[in-house]
């Protein structure tokens, strides 16, 4: 991938305000989660031996309510200039075909979600230690649902781009990613068959923690799964791309 095309996608995002819609995504998560877990209960128990406040924050983490719209928002905003400029074709007049251009526009994009996934999670964490959480930090389970949270994240981004390319009406992406929200809220009610057929549903089936009863306790995340995504989404990003550059303008 030539280093231009990528620096060109992101000198685009200066005119398309998309630094506003990452800058949604990280304190959106971090803000409603944070909210969520205060009115939950966090501050009184912040003693509790068996990190209950941590559970509940990572039970909270909201990353299904928000990312699936915004994800979405990203992608469509940065394809869309492409299809009311022609930019598709003033690409491939330059050597980048519509394949590279939508791998140049994920990378780019993508460095951002990534970015912003992490620092959602220590903007947590610090919001945690500043309210006076005297239990030991879960560092095992809030590092694999990180990891996890980015790998999902990556593969909605990637799912929208080439939706994004492949549809000039981006209402239609739009609306499907409000779909998304629904799949990633709901999901944990579905049979685990049919989460794992969405990349929203992978939001539901990596739960890091949950009411089982009355008490809240920490859920196993599901890794192979998880890496499945990784692996499927990657080979089909890089074959859909792959026909998009035998495609003509």
């Amino acid at each position: 991938m030539n280093a231009k095309v990528i620096i060109n996608e992101f000198a685009k995002m200066r005119r398309l305000r998309v630094w506003l819609v990452v800058g949604l995504l990280l304190f959106g998560v971090a803000g409603l989660t944070a909210f969520q877990a205060s009115g939950s209960g966090l501050f009184s128990r912040l003693d509790d031996p068996d990190g209950f406040a941590w559970k509940l924050l990572l039970d909270g983490f909201a990353v299904a309510l928000i990312a699936p719209v915004l994800l979405a928002v990203l992608a469509s905003r940065q394809v869309e200039m492409e299809h009311l400029g022609n930019g598709w074709l003033l690409s491939a007049t330059s050597g980048v075909t519509s394949g590279r251009l939508c791998r140049a526009k994920f990378l780019a994009l993508g460095t951002l979600v990534v970015a912003a996934t992490i620092l959602q999670s220590l903007i947590l964490i610090a919001f945690g230690l500043l309210a006076g959480i005297t239990s030991p930090f879960p560092l095992e389970h809030w590092l694999g649902y990180t990891a996890s949270a980015v790998v999902i994240n990556l593969v909605v981004l990637a799912f929208h781009i080439l939706l994004s390319a492949k549809i000039e009406n981006q209402l239609v992406c739009l609306g499907i990613g409000v779909v998304g929200i629904f799949f990633g809220t709901f999901g944990q009610a579905f049979p685990d068959w049919l989460s794992h057929l969405t990349p929203w549903g992978y939001y539901a089936l990596a739960m890091p923690a949950d009411y089982v009863g009355m008490e809240l306790v920490y859920l196993d995340l599901p890794y192979p799964s998880v890496l499945a995504l990784a692996v499927v989404g990657s080979v089909l990003f890089l074959f859909v791309t792959s026909r998009f550059d035998r495609q003509e303008a």
